[in-house]
């Protein structure tokens, strides 16, 4: 079966577009639509409905999308092996993502390191909130993932790579820097937020709510998107806000921010590789898990 065919067929199914599928494939969009109805053609069925606003799957569209995508991994990994040399150099592109926490120290840190063993190895890194790289995964569009936070899934795989100690940032001068505020006093404070599908909320949440405080009853009219943002609003003075330690260590050094402890709960997070349910690793994907495993422990 012609694999160009199966590649068009399933960059339409992911985005749904004929015209988005051949820019992601660098073609013209009659390209694709030549491949899809050439295979069509030869199983004599119809496998995606034009019919409304965006491209969908059929029946039969579904179950080849699923078979398709298994064997253009493995003409993947048979390529990569073909051409791989004996004496275990690396080369190519590992392409992953990361959530803004562990995305701001953790896994730059170990890509840099990864890569000067591997001189030849190419390293693309996108950093977006957890929901976002968890998506990507899904998508096929990145072969790992790096986030603060479990999303269920039932094509994914979630494996441990190190733990994140999270704290609340304060201004320099807040009466609690350096020191232990009860969580019964968070409701006295002006709590600055990460958005929706950022790790760190997700784990506060569920702390605080093991702690019996509804995070509804502070006063969070401060969501301010993600890290840098709510760092920034922190440092200021316009509030408080939990953060991972390790994203605000350059600014403890510093003094232009202080850690506080909250009394009755421990917020800590796993930090989690995420990667696609039989979705073989490349040679560059499981070597780099290899070496985070050593290096986080």
């Amino acid at each position: 079966m012609d694999t160009r065919q199966l590649a068009a067929f399933c960059a339409v199914v992911d985005r749904k577009s004929f015209s988005q599928a051949a820019e992601h494939m660098g073609v013209t969009q009659p390209a694709v639509s030549l491949q899809v109805r050439a295979l069509e053609e030869r199983l004599g069925q119809q496998l995606l409905d034009r019919s409304g606003r965006r491209v969908e799957p059929t029946e039969a569209g579904r179950r080849l999308y699923r078979n398709a995508q298994r064997m253009l991994q493995a003409e993947e990994q048979l390529l990569e092996d073909v051409a791989s040399a004996d004496d275990g150099v690396l080369a190519g592109t590992l392409t992953l993502g990361a959530s803004t926490g562990p995305g701001a120290h953790l896994v730059p840190l170990l890509l840099c390191a990864f890569q000067r063993r591997h001189e030849d190895l190419a390293i693309a890194l996108s950093i977006s909130d957890t929901y976002a790289v968890i998506d990507r995964v899904a998508d096929r569009e990145l072969e790992l993932g790096i986030v603060g936070a479990v999303r269920r899934h039932r094509s994914l795989l979630f494996e441990p790579l190190a733990r994140d100690e999270i704290v609340l940032a304060v201004p320099p001068s807040h009466p609690a820097a350096g020191g232990e505020i009860s969580v019964p006093d968070l409701r006295d404070e002006t709590l600055v937020v990460m958005q929706e599908g950022a790790g760190v909320r997700q784990v506060v949440d569920e702390e605080l709510r093991r702690a019996g405080l509804r995070v509804r009853e502070l006063e969070s009219k401060l969501e301010l998107g993600l890290q840098e943002s709510v760092k920034s609003a922190v440092a200021a003075g316009y509030g408080v806000a939990f953060i991972s330690r390790t994203a605000i260590e350059g600014e403890l050094a510093a003094g232009t921010l202080a850690a506080a402890r909250v009394s009755g709960i421990e917020p800590t997070r796993q930090i989690w590789v995420v990667r696609a349910k039989g979705r073989r690793p490349s040679r560059a994907a499981a070597a780099f898990l290899e070496f985070a495993a050593e290096q986080s422990a």
